[in-house]
């Protein structure tokens, strides 16, 4: 049966949108499946991630910006551990082939995919409601990668960049609250377009800096208790040593709302790095940051215990933790 010469096939689709040349790749996108190569003695990780209209972002997302954070979201986790992003796979359900639409989300992706020497190899499209589900496959040295099981008693646990600025980004878009003009572009930008911290992962593994790595996709509380519960001890968590500044120097937390000091601990969509290190590496940690332009903050340290995370006050009295992060079957994560 032939297509209404109106309406865009999805071979069609595929075609003008998603077909770029693969220069990292054996056989790319066309045939049943695509080859790939891995460097030799290279290890493969392999990660995927879904996003649903109305549970991961907002209807009417720009979908520039949206193509580049469905990859970006995947990139952090190879950053975790410390991999070499290579490769993407893309599976989509749309309801209908908005060519506009499709112009800004591909755009959006190879922004991204360009960003970080990434190959486009293949996927699937289907009919149905918006959904955006991709595969990213990257590198590591055979038995290099940092896992979350891996950080021992007494070492410290840091975390790179501003968490929580994100989720203020989301909760202004969600109309929860108003951020001020001087850092609402910023907030947006991180939780838009977060910046996978590819090139800080390669550098933890590579210079056998961090031992433990998560990204912080669920909210800073959330995944340092998916640290310590791999990893078989307990994380105390110094509130004193948070980061306190937004972007460029703005103004410090105690200025804001009690908004921005439960995001800081329980705010989602940072796709920071949270990682383990043991003490004596602190300077050259420091070091790293500098050369990264990045900041790197050492927040709390390793404990005697099973898997539980504290807080701990100026005074190093144990704080309440009430909220830790998102997870999607219950509305607190308790």
């Amino acid at each position: 049966m032939k297509s209404h010469p109106n309406i865009l096939s999805e071979f069609d689709l595929i075609a003008r949108h998603f077909i770029r040349p693969t220069p990292r790749t054996a056989l790319g996108p066309g045939d049943d499946a695509a080859l790939l190569a891995p460097s030799s003695g290279a290890q493969i990780a392999v990660t995927s991630d879904m996003l649903i209209s109305g549970v991961h972002f907002l209807p009417g997302t720009d979908p520039e910006k949206l193509g580049w954070k469905a990859l970006a979201v995947n990139l952090s986790d190879l950053a975790a551990m410390g991999a070499q992003p290579r490769w993407a796979l893309l599976a989509c359900g749309l309801s209908k082939p908005d060519e506009n639409w499709l112009t800004g989300f591909s755009s959006g992706i190879f922004s991204c995919a360009q960003r970080y020497g990434i190959d486009l190899v293949g996927g699937d499209t289907t009919r149905g409601p918006l959904t955006l589900c991709v595969t990213a496959l990257g590198e590591i040295p055979a038995g290099t990668a940092l896992r979350r099981d891996a950080a021992r008693l007494n070492d410290d646990l840091w975390i790179s960049g501003l968490p929580g600025i994100a989720a203020l980004g989301l909760a202004h878009r969600k109309g929860e609250m108003r951020l001020p003009p001087e850092i609402l572009n910023a907030c947006l930008d991180r939780f838009e377009k977060p910046k996978p911290r590819v090139e800080l992962g390669i550098a933890l593994r590579k210079n056998a800096l961090a031992r433990a790595a998560i990204d912080v996709s669920d909210g800073l509380l959330a995944d340092a208790e998916h640290l310590a519960e791999a990893s078989k001890l307990d994380i105390a968590i110094d509130t004193m040593l948070l980061p306190e500044c937004l972007p460029e120097g703005m103004p410090p937390v105690s200025s804001l709302t009690k908004k921005f000091q439960k995001a800081r601990l329980s705010g989602g969509d940072d796709y920071e790095l949270l990682f383990s290190a043991a003490p004596e590496r602190r300077e050259d940690i420091g070091a790293l940051g500098m050369q990264l332009d990045l900041p790197l903050w050492r927040i709390g340290r390793f404990v005697e215990g099973q898997g539980r995370v504290t807080l701990l006050g100026k005074r190093g009295e144990t704080l309440p933790v009430f909220h830790k992060g998102y997870d999607h079957f219950a509305e607190n994560i308790q």
